[in-house]
C-alpha cells in the first residue's frame, strides 16, 4: 500500500496534487510520501514485536537527510556502508549507538571515523578488515562491538547483480570457516564479539532462501556459544522485495518474514537486527517526468521524456520494471496507445520500457514512475551534464524541496582549469 492515488482524475501524493509539485519544482523530480514511509516502518516493527529488536534502515536505498531524520524519529537505527553514509546518519540526528557499519571495503579512515563518532557494531566482512579494525580500536583506546558476516552459500533467487549470499559473491566469510575466524576475533584487542551477521540479497520475493540462511545462522550460533563466544545479536540483513508491477502477485509481507525469523532463530534469545531499505522506501516514492516529444518511428512510437537513465538507472542497469502512469487518470474505456518510453540521453540503453500502454500522449503531458523511492536518486549521476534530480517530501497537504536541483553554473563551478593549461 502507498499514498499515491487518483482523485478527481489527477494523481495525488497524500493530499498534494502531483501536478502542483511538477509546476512548482520542475521535472524530473522525485516525490516521497511521509505517510507511506511511516506505515512501512510500522509494519516491520509489528513483525518483530515478539522480540527485542532494532530495525536498521538501509541508508543506501535512499540517503536523503529528511528521509533519514523521519526514520530516526520513528526509532530506526541505520545500516551504513560508507563514511559518507555514516556522516549522513549522524547529521540526521541518529545516535552512534543505533548505527551499524556494513560493507565489504571499509577503509581505515572510515572505521576510525565511526569509532570516534560512536557505533553500535561493525559487521566484519574479511579477516584483513578485522585485523585493521582491532589495531585502530586498540590504538584509540576503544573496544568496539563486532559481528562477523557469514556467507551461507544460499541462492536468494534474485537478480544476479543484487545476490550477495552465494559462495561466488564477494561478501562475507565462508560459513564453513566461521568458527575459526571467530576464534581469532576473540584474541584480538579492541574487539568485542557480540553477534552474527548475514545478508543474502535484495528484492527477494520468496521466503525460502531466508529460511535456509537463518537455519544455518541458528546452527552456527549454537556452535559459537559452545566455543565460548557470547552471541547476543543476530543481524539478519534485509532484502525483502516490493511489487514493482501492480498486476502481479505481491511479495511476502513483513509479518510473514517476521514469522520466518521467529521460527528459525526465535528460540536463541538474541536481539534481532534487520536492515530493510527498499521495502520501506521503494513504494514511498515516484519520479515525475514531462513528455518532451512524441516521435513516430518505423513500426513504433517513442515517448521522449525529460527524465533519463542518469536520473533513474535501474531499468538500464538491471532491466528493472517501473509502472509508468499519466498524472491525468485515463478515462475508463478510453483508447490506449503503445509507446516505447525513453529519455534524452545519447545511449540506446536510455530506455525505460517498451510497448507501454498509455492514453494518447502529447508534448507537455506529465507521467509518474511508480515505486521509485529506492535506488533512484541515490544512484543518479550528472551524465551528459544533466543536473541531479531534486527531491520533495510530502506530509499531508504540505510539501517541501529536500534537495534542490543544482544549476549548470553550480555544476561547472566544481571543475578547475589549471593555470598551465
Amino acid at each position: 500500500m502507498d499514498h499515491f492515488n487518483y482523485r478527481d482524475g489527477r494523481l495525488f501524493a497524500e493530499d498534494v496534487d502531483l501536478t502542483r509539485i511538477a509546476e512548482a519544482v520542475g521535472t524530473p523530480v522525485y516525490v516521497y510520501s511521509a505517510a507511506t514511509l511511516t506505515r512501512h516502518f510500522g509494519q516491520f516493527q509489528k513483525a518483530l514485536d515478539w522480540a527485542d529488536h532494532l530495525i536498521c534502515y538501509a541508508v543506501k536505498a535512499n540517503s536523503n537527510l529528511a528521509v533519514l531524520k523521519l526514520m530516526g524519529d520513528l526509532g530506526a537505527g541505520m545500516d551504513v556502508v560508507s563514511g559518507g553514509e555514516y556522516a549522513r546518519a549522524r547529521a540526521a540526528g541518529v545516535p552512534g549507538d543505533r548505527i551499524v557499519f556494513s560493507g565489504v571495503g571499509k577503509t581505515a579512515d572510515e572505521m576510525a571515523q565511526a569509532i570516534a563518532g560512536g557505533i553500535r557494531q561493525f559487521n566484519i566482512e574479511s579477516e584483513p578488515e578485522m585485523e585493521i579494525l582491532s589495531a585502530l580500536a586498540a590504538g584509540m583506546g576503544a573496544t568496539v562491538p563486532i559481528a562477523v558476516r557469514v556467507n551461507p552459500d544460499v541462492d536468494a533467487k534474485t537478480h544476479e547483480k543484487i545476490a550477495t549470499g552465494k559462495s561466488e559473491n564477494k561478501f562475507g566469510i565462508p560459513i564453513a570457516r566461521a568458527r575459526e575466524v571467530y576464534a581469532r576475533a576473540a584474541t584480538l584487542p579492541g574487539l568485542s564479539v557480540v553477534g552474527v551477521d548475514v545478508h543474502i540479497g535484495s528484492q527477494l520475493t520468496d521466503l525460502d532462501p531466508y529460511r535456509q540462511a537463518y537455519a544455518k545462522v541458528a546452527d552456527l550460533t549454537r556452535a559459537l556459544r559452545s566455543d565460548g563466544h557470547s552471541i547476543t545479536r543476530l543481524d539478519l540483513g534485509g532484502g525483502l522485495g516490493i511489487p514493482y508491477r501492480r498486476d502481479n502477485s505481491a511479495p511476502p509481507l513483513p509479518l510473514e518474514y517476521g514469522q520466518v525469523i521467529r521460527e528459525t532463530v526465535g528460540d536463541l534469545g538474541c536481539q534481532i537486527e534487520i536492515e530493510p531499505g527498499r521495502n520501506i522506501v521503494g513504494n514511498a516514492g515516484v519520479l515525475l517526468s514531462q513528455v518532451i516529444y512524441v516521435k513516430h518511428g518505423e513500426g513504433r512510437d517513442f515517448l521522449i521524456l525529460d527524465a533519463a537513465m542518469n536520473d533513474l538507472l535501474r531499468p538500464a542497469m538491471y532491466g528493472a520494471h517501473h509502472d509508468i502512469v499519466p498524472l491525468r487518470e485515463s478515462v475508463p474505456g478510453a483508447e490506449v496507445h503503445a509507446y516505447d518510453v525513453v529519455g534524452p540521453v545519447c545511449e540506446t540503453g536510455d530506455t525505460f520500457s517498451k510497448g507501454v500502454e498509455l492514453p494518447e500522449m502529447q508534448a507537455g503531458d506529465l507521467v509518474a514512475f511508480r515505486s521509485a523511492g529506492a535506488y533512484g536518486a541515490v544512484m543518479a549521476s550528472e551524465y551528459n551534464t544533466r543536473p541531479l534530480v531534486p527531491e520533495v517530501l510530502v506530509r499531508g497537504d504540505q510539501f517541501a524541496v529536500i534537495r534542490a536541483r543544482p544549476t549548470i553554473d553550480q555544476i561547472l563551478s566544481r571543475d578547475t582549469i589549471p593555470e598551465w593549461l
